[in-house]
């Protein structure tokens, strides 16, 4: 049978998607974890969510509002590591399973008993309650569907849920559960919202995308405009805005893919399928950071940024759309969950010059993606990895000199929050003032970037203050040579359950925090990095103690106080 040249097109996008699929998705065991709740299995965020600064690199699993619902091993196999820490996982729990995947159960309230017991005896041998344990394969055995703790809210967490994850044991990539087959029901497709165009002759940083309207035909998408959305630029790309949801639930999700073809020929995509902690910041590249920033709404770029390659999975030149001729060209965008449900766009596009604008932006100086970027004036000197920028972001700088206690420079603006930083950013300042030996070994830069305030320890050589960052904004020197300060506690403690101590600094940067009970180490807990809490055990007796605290800051001041208490 002789195919026609549209059968034949076909064809050859059938073979794109099956190899763009495979390519991405791993042959995964079906059924082998079991759900490591006793619950219904319900999901507030899946895999490959937008999070600030970061991809959900797992499923939070819902448990009825409420803490400590009894959480199981997903399978057999070993504890391999346990973390205790104020932010991120809070306790959290690895378990190595003899097929190559690591599980991790995280924002716990509580481990089993055996293991909490060896976590605390770590801790006051280690004398820190933030701790991070490797553990030897014949230490903690535990069966599929075995007890390992009690779920809770620890950590970074807003609210009651088990954080859960698989990960490549070799390579430490987080890979999507939904590939596993667990018991979630999901026949509803994605949900497509918004569909902007951009003009990849210019930076996606010095332009406003062009949002096109958006309606649904039947089963798929197109836009209102019609029959062609004309154009004034030979080079474009496209981003989306979609969401995904389960059968039965309305808690919107993230997509697990997306793809656009041109002409029935594939262009570039991507897909949530396996994604490293390493890679996670990449998250910038992908969405349409500046405008996320100005309409607080998301949009996924489609084809890369030129600083952000790796991300996709670019089958036509470097992945954007090339219209060298006045023609109409068919576009499908093509958005999957991670069930295969599948949403489209169609609609046309035609190049036409008469629309084209002169280009603007090019002008003065320029940050560059992949190249170490400096910029230099008599105050400020700014330096970036190759690895720091995503598109070219044309340099502006600006200098103020708002009143401000013990700074000891000007406040200087560079960029804006809205343009993101993937690697490190050296900022060196030059004072404004003389310093003794003392001040210059108390300097701090701070660094606001959009509503988020960062301070660093400087290190002062020559008039200079220098320190690094992952964020544009604005950036200032200051000393700071006032110690913490805490709260102290009652006397008579023989009524109280627990102590409560909430250091306090100036530049809220807490770095240290120490207890002693009669010259020995005390665990106070720290979630969430505010208040530290002991709750009364053996290790504090009845009678009278000597109660020590010790806190340094971010510039390395300290403060220490001594209180008798009575218990």
């Amino acid at each position: 049978m002789k195919l026609t040249t549209r059968s034949k097109r076909l064809v050859t996008l059938a073979v794109a998607i099956i190899f763009f699929y495979l390519a991405n998705a791993q042959n995964y065991p079906q059924n082998y974890f079991r759900h490591p709740l006793n619950i219904p299995m319900q999901l507030v965020a899946n895999f490959g969510e937008i999070r600030t600064n970061h991809w959900h690199m797992g499923l939070d699993i819902r448990t009825q509002q409420k803490v400590n619902v009894p959480v199981y091993a997903a399978a057999a196999g070993f504890i391999s590591r346990v973390v205790v820490e104020p932010g991120g996982f809070g306790q959290a729990i690895y378990i190595d399973h003899p097929d190559g995947f690591t599980t991790l159960y995280a924002h716990l309230n509580s481990f089993y008993p055996e293991l909490a017991a060896y976590v605390r005896e770590q801790q006051y041998a280690q004398q820190s309650w933030k701790i991070n344990l490797v553990l030897p394969s014949n230490k903690f055995g535990i069966t599929k569907g075995g007890f390992i703790g009690l779920s809770g809210s620890t950590g970074g967490s807003a609210g009651p849920h088990v954080h859960f994850e698989i990960r490549n044991t070799e390579t430490e990539k987080c890979l999507n559960p939904l590939l596993f087959k667990f018991p979630i029901a999901d026949a509803v497709p994605p949900t497509i919202t918004r569909l902007a165009l951009y003009n990849r002759n210019l930076s996606t940083y010095s332009q406003q995308p062009q949002l096109l309207l958006l309606k649904k035909i039947g089963g798929y998408y197109t836009t209102a405009t019609s029959p062609a959305i004309k154009v004034g630029s030979n080079k474009i790309s496209f981003a989306i805005g979609a969401t995904d949801r389960f059968t039965g639930s309305n808690n919107p999700n993230g997509i697990y893919s997306a793809k656009i073809l041109v002409d029935d020929k594939p262009i570039a995509g991507f897909v949530h399928d396996n994604i490293g902690y390493d890679e996670t910041r990449f998250i910038n590249a992908q969405i349409d950071y500046p405008y996320e920033a100005r309409a607080g709404r998301s949009l996924q770029h489609i084809s890369p940024l030129p600083g952000a390659t790796g991300l996709y999975n670019v089958f036509s030149g470097d992945g954007l759309i090339y219209l060298n001729d006045t023609v109409r060209h068919q576009i499908m965008i093509e958005v999957l969950d991670a069930n295969q449900n599948r949403s489209e766009i169609k609609f046309t596009v035609q190049y036409d010059a008469a629309l084209s604008k002169p280009l603007t932006g090019f002008g003065g100086e320029r940050f560059l993606p992949n190249n170490v970027n400096v910029y230099e004036s008599g105050t400020l000197e700014l330096f970036t990895t190759e690895q720091t920028i995503y598109d070219t972001v044309a340099v502006t700088h600006s200098v103020t000199t708002p009143p401000a206690v013990n700074a000891a420079s000007a406040l200087h603006n560079f960029l804006s929050a809205a343009i993101p930083a993937h690697d490190s950013v050296t900022v060196r300042i030059k004072t404004t003032m003389e310093l003794s030996n003392g001040q210059k070994e108390r300097l701090v830069i701070k660094n606001t970037s959009g509503t988020r305030t960062f301070v660093q320890k400087a290190r002062w050589q020559n008039g200079w203050a220098t320190a690094k960052f992952r964020q544009f904004g604005s950036y200032q020197v200051f000393i700071d040579d006032v110690p913490p300060t805490v709260n102290a506690p009652l006397p008579n403690l023989s009524k109280a359950a627990r102590i409560v101590f909430v250091p306090k600094d100036n530049f809220n940067t807490i770095k240290k925090f120490r207890v002693e009970l009669d010259g020995q180490w005390l665990r106070f807990s720290n979630d969430k990095g505010r208040s530290w809490i002991y709750n009364f055990d053996e290790k504090f007796t009845r009678g009278e103690h000597e109660l020590k605290v010790t806190v340094e800051d971010e510039a390395g001041n300290v403060m220490e106080k001594v209180w008798m208490v009575r218990r």
